[in-house]
């Protein structure tokens, strides 16, 4: 499957964006649809994730403040974000796995939030 990011760009600090992961194929079987971010230097890290079943989850940093969603007729996973930190500046990446085989990664999207 392949996936495509959007809907990052520059906000000040207690904005919000919302990012769009389109897949290529249906997701309604894909297992888990992660949200992942990376800073330049540092290792990627896990943001949220959605299960087949709706089920999500979040990192204790972005809890109460971000939200995952998809829209399956659309193929497209979401993450809300508001209430944005300076500290929420990374490159954002979309990531497909299931329980066994391959996993799929997007390409990033930039978030830049200013102070």
């Amino acid at each position: 499957v392949q996936l495509q990011a959007s809907g990052g760009g520059l906000v000040q600090a207690g904005g919000s964006l919302r990012l769009s992961c389109a897949a290529s194929r249906s997701i309604r079987s894909i297992n888990f649809m992660d949200w992942y971010r990376q800073v330049p230097g540092n290792q990627r890290e896990l943001v949220a994730t959605i299960t087949n079943s709706g089920s999500t989850n979040y990192a204790v940093s972005v809890k109460g403040r971000f939200t995952i969603s998809r829209d399956i007729p659309e193929n497209t996973v979401f993450l809300q974000m508001n209430s944005l930190k300076p500290e929420d500046t990374a490159v954002y990446y979309c990531h497909a796995r299931n329980n066994f085989g391959p996993t799929y990664w997007g390409q990033g999207t930039l978030v830049t939030v200013s102070s």
